[in-house]
């Protein structure tokens, strides 16, 4: 079987009630709805999204696989509170993957059209940045970031970038309004893309590599002055 009818096959498997849990309370925790050091029964998970405990209980497997829970028998599910030196871990490990696969993006040399995607998440960063819309622009830099490790066409570098990404996140909306506006960061992203575009992967990992060690000096940097230890 080629490898586009494997993706269509892959893309035609129904996603398990499990993963959909798993999927929102993701999304909970790294939005901070679900706090750092909040303790949860699986029934009270169970009744806040109107599910069984069984799907709960897998659910939070996936999570704590993930790096997000904890799982405590006869206690329910911790959600993990991170701290500044597991953000320096997390961003050195990213700091060497995420060019890597700038690197392969670039090497792939894509046609223009393969990159829409990619450019309508930086024009998006972009506006939202005219209007001052953090939030928006958060959002769009979550897109950018994502599409730039698929085109690296990497399934196993995606999957790992992914996970740790999704620790880095709620951290980064802690810290989004404490930041100058990110105008450097948008300069940063548009020089990757038209290196990506054209063909060069030598620049495209050193200009990602570059904004990814700015990106956790910064974050660091923010955490120290607020005095944020545990978050």
């Amino acid at each position: 079987m080629n490898s586009s009818k494997v993706k269509s096959a892959e893309a035609e498997k129904p996603v398990s009630q499990a993963a959909r849990v798993a999927a929102i309370l993701q999304g909970m925790i790294t939005n901070n709805e679900l706090p750092p050091g909040s303790n949860y029964l699986e029934a009270e998970l169970g009744e806040m999204l109107s599910v069984s405990r069984t799907p709960i209980r897998e659910a939070a497997v996936i999570l704590a696989s993930r790096g997000l829970v904890e799982i405590r028998p006869r206690h329910g599910i911790r959600v993990l509170p991170l701290t500044i030196a597991d953000m320096v871990e997390i961003y050195d490990i990213l700091i060497e993957l995420e060019p890597l696969a700038a690197f392969k993006a670039a090497e792939m040399a894509y046609p223009e059209k393969e990159l829409r995607g990619l450019d309508e998440s930086l024009t998006e960063m972009e506006s939202a940045l005219l209007q001052e819309d953090r939030k928006e622009w958060a959002a769009a830099d979550d897109r950018f970031h994502q599409g730039l490790v698929s085109l690296s066409g990497s399934r196993r570098l995606e999957e790992v970038i992914a996970m740790y990404s999704t620790q880095v996140h709620r951290v980064r909306l802690l810290t989004l309004y404490m930041r100058p506006l990110p105008h450097a960061s948008n300069e940063n992203h548009r020089a990757l893309y038209d290196a990506i575009r054209n063909a060069e992967p030598e620049r495209a990992r050193d200009l990602h590599h570059e904004h990814r060690v700015k990106a956790k000096a910064l974050l660091i940097s923010l955490l120290e002055q607020n005095n944020l230890s545990r978050f």
